[in-house]
């Protein structure tokens, strides 16, 4: 499973045991969207090659308010 933690500068990672950060700028440039449009599945999809993804996309800025 993969966890994921937001904030306004970026998404804390938890992959297969890894820990590491997606940074704002990388995922904008990643989905080539303003990092608060983003929705969660689409980091997920950075991540993972084929996620399980349930449920309604959220987006960031939805996130961390």
């Amino acid at each position: 499973m993969t966890a994921l933690s937001f904030d306004e500068e970026g998404v804390d990672v938890v992959y297969e045991g890894t820990e590491f950060r997606l940074e704002k700028a990388l995922i904008e440039e990643a989905t080539e969207k303003s990092y608060p449009d983003v929705t969660d599945h689409e980091v997920l999809k950075i991540v993972e090659k084929n996620p399980a993804l349930s449920g309604e996309p959220r987006r960031i800025q939805d996130i961390i308010r």
